[in-house]
């Protein structure tokens, strides 16, 4: 039989117990659905929490990785952009060479396609120089390289070795012809290094010195279009890497989310069932309060 005192509610101190209990599991919920987590800090699941803080960093370390490709991917594409030029000005070349040297020109029309020739050359000298991205030339004398970190660990490196495509070595058997960067200007009537050089004059009343540059401009497209293709693979590889390791970032930010994002239509159902049993254990505790002062009825 249940003891009736006015010292001791019973009833009042469990219906206080189960409405602390249900308030204390609203505060977690409202928290879940204010912050989307279900894990926020450690004292929520000190495990779960110390492994999504782990995949964090690791989320976090590709971003470097992802702008080191970048880095590594804006030189090459710089670098394919000025091959396209280098090209379409040997190609230009060659067919200077090629029309003068047709027996039927005279050697002023040869003459003027040589400083056409010439011209190019120097323009061929000033894309090479110009083919710079964040300081490095992969086509000029210098020495730079693409060394793009492709893990979060930096295990992995994405290189690309540098490949001199400069004036210097495909006219190095034409020294007549620019090798450095500078104004494109007409040659001169006497030899220097941006001039036709004597000894060297298409105008030999034959073609024969023509067909000879067109023989260097062969070779020279050769040399271009074979180290312009190594490039166009590297940068095929850093697009690759660049593809697994957005994938991979995405994978882990979803794996994170399955450890502590919450379900907010879950939250959602439990805050309203919360709510009502808020409401229902007021109104219990409210009864149980009451009980003393029936206790009053029997002295009357």
């Amino acid at each position: 039989m249940a003891l009736n005192s006015i010292n001791t509610n019973t009833a009042a101190q469990i219906a206080l117990q189960s409405l602390a209990d249900t308030q204390q599991q609203l505060a977690v919920v409202q928290n879940r659905i204010n912050t989307g987590l279900k894990i926020a800090s450690a004292k929520d699941n000190g495990a779960i929490w110390a492994i999504a803080q782990t995949e964090k960093a690791q989320a976090s370390s590709l971003d470097a990785v992802t702008n080191s490709l970048n880095n590594g991917k804006s030189v090459l594409d710089t670098t394919l952009q000025a091959g396209a030029q280098l090209t379409d000005i040997l190609n230009q070349m060659r067919q200077k060479a090629l029309a003068a040297s047709d027996a039927g020109v005279d050697n002023a029309s040869r003459t003027q396609y040589q400083n056409e020739y010439t011209k190019l050359a120097q323009s061929y000298a000033n894309v090479i120089a110009s083919a710079s991205f964040n300081g490095i030339n992969l086509v000029d004398a210098s020495t730079g390289k693409v060394a793009a970190i492709g893990s979060a660990d930096g295990a992995i490196k994405i290189t690309s070795a540098h490949n001199s495509l400069n004036a210097a070595t495909v006219f190095s058997a034409d020294t007549s012809l620019t090798l450095t960067a500078g104004t494109v200007v007409a040659p001169a009537t006497t030899a220097s290094v941006d001039t036709v050089a004597t000894g060297t004059s298409w105008a030999d009343g034959t073609g024969a010195q023509a067909t000879s540059a067109m023989a260097v401009i062969d070779t020279a497209i050769k040399t271009v279009t074979q180290g312009l293709s190594g490039f166009g693979v590297d940068s095929k590889a850093i697009d690759a890497q660049l593809n697994l390791v957005s994938k991979l970032q995405d994978s882990l930010n979803t794996g994170i989310g399955n450890l502590v994002d919450a379900n907010l239509a879950q939250e959602s159902a439990s805050l309203q069932a919360l709510q009502t049993k808020q409401q229902l254990g007021v109104q219990a505790l409210s009864i149980a309060n009451q009980a003393p002062s029936i206790l009053l009825g029997l002295f009357r």
